[in-house]
Order: C-alpha cells, then sequence, then structure tokens
C-alpha cells in the first residue's frame, strides 16, 4: 500500500513511520515543511491512503494557526481532487477543537473542511480528536509538559507546576500508533462522527511529577515502577528516552569482603529483591535460615553445591549446580542453607528474594547446615 504521511518529522510522525516500516510497509510517501511542495501534486496521485498529520501549534503569531491548520488541509484535499483520488484520509485533531480559541478554532476548520471533503466526494474520512500525546521523541520545552518535564527531571534541572491539582488526559503514542494502523484496515473505534483512542489516562499533574521524579532516584533507591499500573509503566518508558545519551548506566553498591562480593540490583513492594552473589573458589557462604523470607538461587557461572538441612533434623540434601546447565533452585523457610562454590574460578548466583531485606525484621538465623 503506497501512503501519504503530512507531517513526516513531527513527534506522532516519526512514531508512526517506525512503525510501519516495522510491519512492512515501504512505499511511504513523506511530506513536511521541507520537503519541495511539487511533490505534493505526485504524492496524491499515487497514494492510497493518507495520514494527515501536519499542524500548527506553537507559531510566532496566531494567524499561523488557521494558515497551518486550515490552510494546508485545503491544499492537501484539493490536490487529491485534482488527481480524482479518492483514497482514505485519516486527520489528527485536537480535543481543543470545542474550545473558542485560535487554535481550537483553526482545527475544528480543518475537521469541518474534511467532512465536507467526504459528503463532496464520497471519500471515507477519520478524524481522531486527540487529547495530550506523550511519549518518546516528543521534543522537551516546546508545547508538552510531559516531555518538559521528562527531559529536565532527567538532567535535574528545575521545572514549574504551577497547580499540582490540574486534571491531565493523556494518550500514550504506542496507543495513538496502533488505532492508526488499524485505520489501514477501516478498524476504528467512534464516538459520535470522530474517530478516539480507546485507552485514556487521566492523571493530575502534581502525580506525573511525582512519579518522574520517583523514577529519578529509583537509581540510589533501586525501586521499580509499578508495572501493573497502565499509566506508571509507560510513563517510565517515557522518561528513559529522556535520558542524556552518556547516563543509560549507573553504578550500584557493592557489598565486598575476602569472600566475594553481594549486590543488590532491584527492589520492589509487590515481587520482593533481586541481586547477584560472588564468590571466590572454595568459599562458603549463608549457613542461616529464615521464618518466612523465601529465595530463588539460579547459578549464571561457576559449579556449585548447596545444602539444605531441615530445622530439628540432621539429614542434609545436596544440590549441585553450574552455569553450564541453568536450573533455579527454591529456598524454603525453616531450612538452614548454604551455597559453596566448587569451582576454580568466580560463582556467579542471581538471587531473588520475596520481600527487601530489613534491617529492623531481617528474618534471618544463623545455624551451620
Amino acid at each position: 500500500m503506497r501512503i501519504l504521511v503530512t507531517g513526516a518529522n513531527g513527534f506522532v510522525g516519526k512514531n508512526l513511520i517506525a512503525e510501519l516500516r516495522s510491519k512492512g510497509y515501504e512505499d511511504l510517501y513523506l511530506y513536511d515543511l521541507d520537503t519541495d511542495p511539487r511533490l505534493l501534486d505526485s504524492y496524491t496521485k499515487d497514494c492510497e491512503f493518507v495520514f494527515h498529520l501536519a499542524g500548527v501549534n506553537r507559531p510566532k503569531d496566531q494567524e499561523e494557526f488557521m494558515q497551518g491548520n486550515f490552510g494546508f488541509t485545503d491544499t492537501l484535499l484539493a490536490s487529491l481532487k485534482r488527481n480524482n483520488n479518492t483514497c482514505p484520509v485519516l486527520i489528527t485533531s485536537s480535543i481543543q477543537a470545542e474550545m473558542d480559541n485560535p487554535y481550537g478554532r483553526s482545527k475544528k476548520a480543518g475537521e469541518d473542511l474534511l467532512f465536507g471533503y467526504a459528503e463532496e466526494t464520497g471519500s471515507v474520512v477519520y478524524v481522531f480528536r486527540l487529547p495530550n500525546v506523550f511519549g518518546k521523541w516528543c521534543r522537551p520545552n516546546y508545547n508538552s509538559a510531559v516531555a518538559t518535564f521528562c527531559y529536565n527531571i532527567a538532567r535535574d534541572l528545575p521545572i514549574t507546576v504551577n497547580d499540582p491539582e490540574v486534571v491531565m488526559s493523556l494518550v500514550y503514542i504506542d496507543d495513538v500508533v496502533q488505532a492508526f494502523i488499524a485505520a489501514l484496515k477501516g478498524d476504528v473505534t467512534k464516538e459520535n462522527e470522530f474517530c478516539k483512542v480507546c485507552t485514556v489516562h487521566t492523571v493530575k499533574l502534581g502525580r506525573i511529577v511525582e512519579l518522574l521524579k520517583a523514577f529519578r532516584d529509583s537509581r540510589t533507591s533501586l525501586s521499580v515502577p509499578d508495572m501493573s499500573d497502565g499509566f506508571e509503566k509507560v510513563l517510565y518508558s517515557t522518561y528513559l528516552s529522556y535520558l542524556p545519551d552518556n547516563q543509560f548506566s549507573y553504578p550500584l553498591k557493592m557489598n565486598t569482603d575476602n569472600r566475594g562480593s553481594f549486590t543488590e540490583i532491584l527492589r520492589t513492594k509487590e515481587r520482593g529483591q533481586f541481586s547477584v552473589n560472588i564468590s571466590k573458589p572454595g568459599i562458603t557462604k549463608g549457613n542461616h535460615w529464615h521464618h518466612t523470607k523465601c529465595e530463588k538461587f539460579l547459578v549464571v557461572s561457576g559449579k556449585a553445591l548447596i545444602q539444605f538441612r531441615k530445622i530439628g533434623t540432621q539429614e542434609v540434601n545436596d544440590y549441585h549446580v553450574s552455569g553450564e546447565m541453568l536450573e533455579v533452585v527454591d529456598i524454603p523457610p525453616g531450612y538452614t542453607h548454604n551455597i559453596i562454590n566448587e569451582g576454580k574460578g568466580d560463582l556467579v548466583t542471581f538471587m531473588w528474594a520475596n520481600e527487601p531485606y530489613n534491617p529492623d525484621r531481617p528474618d534471618t538465623i544463623f545455624e551451620k547446615v
């Protein structure tokens, strides 16, 4: 399918084009401000679907709202008519089209123009009235609060929040793109005459800032977001996309001694604690048991003997494991246990515990296996 995308270099355009290409759509006609205007005629003659994403939202002069959001739409539709091309046209509008301001009036004018075009030509049109869109590749310090906050907080730059109680309606860029691609096959969700993205997040501005600061601080707290919360999950992905290129990595606190090291990687309230343990050859670690805490050990490099003895008994159970054959060993409560490096090099073990370590309630009783 030959697809024309206007506003190709914009936030939505870049994400849409990347996904179209990943799905095998290669015949893309990309049109933006720096495109030779003479190409529009050939594009509109040949295309089989139009994504009209071009628009103006931060002009130097308010008259540019109407020129960009109505004027170019008129130019595009006129070119399609000259070429007798009645292919489907999808346009991005805004919930601001309901507002009596220069931007809203210009978006409403563009909508009306497209609906009139549909009546005149019989072309199928899809008008998406979008709330605020957020996600990767959105320009910060421009017209997106989320993009600006992500960019600034990731760099410890100041942000301005006039009213943290303001409620924002947001749609995530991936949800927008999926809705647009579904429209290629005529699969849209409508509310009256307008198409919509089904997943809309309604969040207070103060909550967004609170989450973003927690994401920044998670490198020291080792916490991770609540991935069961749909908004928190996609906001975290968005935040990471704004990290400076030279700050993708961060150090961890390694607790080291002559036996090796123990390093906590992540901790969560809901899913416990994740750590990595390194033991030198011949070293034994552990020889303790827990009332409630349970663990999982996974040796990823080296050879180990993991031993268990149920408290109050004498029988010892041995498990020989190695990084050559990955297997998880459960550590049940009520069993004293240890792990011995049987190899000639370092033993590297990935460890999970069902709860983060709490020094006030360690739930660790030392007793040899």
